[in-house]
């Protein structure tokens, strides 16, 4: 529900904090005071168009801003769907206006206008003369029908069906796209997979033959080093080398250990160089083994092997691993092509075992809503006669579609015949605004408890009706304020004696500019109100008792 409304810079609003209650709640005042600009206010709310001359003449921006609470389950999903994840029982609504933008906010994060209408369709409804839109738009009269049927858990169990049969459906779709576009397709991959095979690539070839022609590129310098390596350890005819050396050095040692015991220990350590150095050198001779044949044609093979291996890269993949990868992924996807007829067939036969099952419980459904249809009917066949609308008729059309939907096999539309003799109509073709909003609440009175929505709101219900009738409408309106808060702007004083809490909207002059007030009546107030609404050039004393006795009886509903 509603727990506060602010409204700045709105029309003739300066500035307006309302406090709303629980029950039913009336708004009243003189004509022009601003009672259409709380609903345009709170339409802002909904996502309506943002007019930027609803902006106060002489101010930059104006704003409104609404705090609810009890927001249930329903809110909060979508609230989830959209990013939101709070456990909070309160949320608050808001919208900006400039002169040359919009913006608006959900727990103060900006949100776009789209996302604000979804999560506040959920929170409120307004209905008036011009604006019934959720009951007049049949793609919410399934849903309603569903709400009033208790169908929840048939619904869920369906969707989960249905997702899977759109599902299959797509990759029917996707296989039989255009047979000469799949056949261009296998051909190219046929060609591709031959391409790398023909090159019979090995993974971690290409950095072996990297490190191969390097090495080869750099064999002549290779061979100079590693003799020169050779011949400083190994020495020659003419130069003694380390090895020698070194051996010559363990001897020398070795020899006088008798003498000196650390000096046999030293001649082991040259010992173990000298072993060390002799293969050094048996490893450095080794380096310039290139194998066998001519180390310049294996240079050239070895190149014209990267080259190739080059060319690949730069049509599948920047790597051999990757143009692997690709090879892998290529066959996977020319198999599916070419057994793309039994694939379908597969996935022809699965469909077919999935419609069934969806086929079942949209029967169930069918059957489930067509009993409801009769019920919801007659209730609100009832509540229009009570409402002084007796030749009216109301019908739920539930007709069947020729494939799945969403909500499963049927196409729900709520129908109306206003006058004798007609036949039944969509509720959106209805010409007469005062029969509109009575219907909207019969329709509102017998669906309240199903529809989820905390807050409903009446703009002026009583436009173009009797006394009497006003009445009545006011004791729906009292009933719906059981399950729900109900707000009501009315001329009626059949209508207003019979609220909970009753608002007044004014006037007021200040500063030389005038802007619109509000105050919760107290009782001597309601009478005061109500003797005005009652009219006449001045209050009576009689007037007055008229009004007391009209508080005094709605109280008793």
């Amino acid at each position: 529900m509603i727990d506060s409304l602010h409204i700045e810079n709105i029309a003739v609003v300066k500035s307006l904090d309302i406090d709303f209650g629980g029950g039913f709640t009336v708004l009243s005042g003189e004509t022009g005071a601003g009672k259409s600009i709380i609903i345009d206010s709170l339409g802002l709310l909904l996502g309506g168009k943002a007019d930027r001359e609803l902006i106060r003449r002489g101010e930059e921006r104006a704003t409104v801003s609404a705090v609810f609470s009890d927001i249930g389950d329903g809110v909060r999903a979508k609230l989830s769907e959209i990013g939101f994840e709070s456990d909070e029982d309160t949320l608050m609504l808001s919208r900006t206006l400039t002169a040359s933008s919009s913006s608006a906010r959900i727990n103060g994060r900006a949100v776009t206008a789209s996302m604000l209408r979804e999560v506040g369709s959920l929170l409120f409804n307004i209905h008036g003369q011009n604006d019934n839109r959720q009951l007049l738009d049949p793609k919410n009269h399934i849903r309603l029908l569903d709400s009033f049927s208790g169908n929840g858990a048939l619904l869920d169990e369906y969707s989960v069906i249905y997702r899977e049969i759109l599902h299959i459906r797509c990759e029917i779709d996707g296989i039989q796209k255009d047979s000469m576009e799949q056949a261009r397709l296998g051909e190219m991959l046929k060609f591709q997979i031959s391409d790398i095979d023909a090159v019979k690539l090995k993974a971690g070839e290409e950095q072996a033959l990297e490190e191969l022609v390097k090495k080869l590129g750099s064999a002549e310098k290779i061979n100079k080093a590693c003799a020169l390596a050779n011949k400083a350890l190994r020495g020659s005819e003419k130069v003694m080398g380390a090895v020698y050396l070194t051996d010559r050095a363990a001897s020398a040692l070795e020899s006088v250990s008798d003498a000196l015991p650390d000096a046999a220990a030293l001649g082991e350590r040259l010992n173990n160089i000298r072993y060390e150095l002799e293969d050094i050198a048996e490893c450095a001779a080794a380096l310039t083994d290139f194998g066998d044949g001519d180390p310049t044609a294996k240079l050239d093979k070895a190149q014209a092997r990267l080259n190739t291996i080059a060319k690949l890269k730069r049509k599948y993949g920047s790597s051999v691993e990757e143009i692997l990868q690709f090879r892998a992924e290529a066959a996977e996807r020319l198999d599916a092509i070419e057994n793309a007829d039994a694939r379908i067939e597969e996935l022809r036969d699965k469909l077919a075992v999935t419609e069934e099952k969806a086929r079942k419980i949209a029967d169930e459904l069918r059957k489930s809503r067509k009993t409801s249809a009769k019920e919801l009917n007659s209730k609100v066949c009832e509540t229009l006669a009570f409402l002084d609308m007796p030749k009216v008729r109301f019908e739920v059309s539930v007709k069947n579609t020729e494939d799945f939907t969403a909500f499963g096999c049927d196409r729900v539309e709520f129908l109306i015949s206003t006058n004798l003799g007609e036949p039944l109509a969509p509720m959106e073709k209805i010409a007469s605004g005062g029969e509109l909003a009575r219907i909207m609440l019969s329709l509102k009175n017998v669906l309240n408890e199903c529809d989820g929505i905390r807050t409903v709101i009446f703009d002026e219900i009583d436009a173009g009706i009797s006394g009497k009738t006003s009445r009545k409408v006011g004791i729906k309106l009292k009933e719906i304020s059981g399950a729900a808060q109900v707000l009501c702007v009315t001329h009626s004083a059949q209508i207003a004696s019979l609220a909970h809490n009753h608002l007044k909207i004014f006037k007021a002059e200040s500063d030389g500019r005038v802007s619109t007030g509000l105050v919760l009546l107290d009782k001597e107030g309601r009478v005061e109100e109500i003797s005005r609404i009652l009219g006449g050039i001045e209050i009576t004393d009689a007037v007055r008792s008229a009004a007391r006795e009209m508080i005094a009886e709605g109280e008793t509903y």
